[in-house]
């Protein structure tokens, strides 16, 4: 049972598009929610908490991914638009914040790069070496399929590949381009400063960044509750107290009591 006054759920039912006549049928459509929140996770459920394609696409506040999505209408077209968002290159996909798949919103970007990103003075030092081979390989080739790319890396063992890729989106150095089903089903990697050049190269304070994140949160969720933001995002909770801070001095936010804030609408 939910602990937030129902007017809450009732605005996270609008910005979430947790109502059947919000609902999601189209990249557009997926891409619009994106550029309104800033971010959102991809094919999880209700139980993460916070929006979501999938939840989007079923258009309700109880959106629970079933066992069998293969089955499931639902999921699946969650899937399609996925795969049509990423190749329409419109907003970021990749996975990032606790491995989870996210969508930005191009504004969001630099955000997030400030604060997960590493500048490339610092690869040899805070990426592994397969990491920094894989990151070789595509900046000479630019694009390549997950098994061409495993080939040119040397990598004997696929979880080498799939460990290394992983790291390095949750880096913001490589982005899914284009997911391909014929002749076999593979993604198509690319670098994420080829795809979203501008938006890679700005810089940000990682205060800067940690207040935008903060304020993106608070505007698609209506009011946070303690400790909220740093669980969401791994924040140190001073830090999250000072970015929330600042919204209020800005009169974007209220507080209500110790680590609750509200919109200010």
């Amino acid at each position: 049972m939910s602990l937030l006054p129902e007017e809450i759920e009732q605005y996270r039912d609008r910005k979430w598009r947790r109502e059947e006549s919000l609902r999601v049928d189209s990249a557009e459509a997926v891409e619009a929610m994106v550029e309104d929140l800033g971010f959102c996770l991809g094919l999880t459920d209700a139980r993460k908490n916070l929006p979501s394609v999938y939840i989007a696409v079923c258009g309700r506040r109880d959106a629970h991914m079933p066992r069998n999505v293969q089955k499931d209408y639902e999921a699946s077209r969650a899937w399609v638009l996925k795969d049509e968002v990423i190749a329409r290159g419109n907003v970021y996909y990749a996975k990032l914040v606790k491995g989870n798949s996210m969508f930005l919103a191009p504004r969001m970007i630099p955000v997030f790069n400030a604060i997960w990103g590493v500048p490339k003075k610092a690869e040899s030092r805070e990426l592994s070496e397969n990491a920094r081979k894989v990151l070789k390989v595509l900046r000479k080739e630019w694009e390549m399929a997950t098994s061409d790319l495993r080939s040119e890396c040397g990598f004997k063992e696929k979880s080498d590949l799939t460990k290394a890729v992983d790291e390095l989106q949750k880096k913001m150095k490589v982005v899914p381009q284009e997911v391909v089903y014929v002749p076999k089903f593979t993604y198509i990697w690319t670098l994420a400063e080829a795809r979203f050049p501008e938006k890679i190269a700005a810089k940000m304070s990682r205060e800067q960044a940690v207040r935008e994140i903060a304020r993106a949160y608070l505007s698609m969720c209506g009011t946070t509750l303690l400790g909220d933001l740093s669980r969401a995002f791994g924040f140190y909770r001073w830090e999250s107290g000072r970015a929330n801070h600042q919204l209020v001095d800005e009169g974007f936010a209220e507080r209500l009591g110790t680590g609750i804030y509200r919109l200010v609408t």
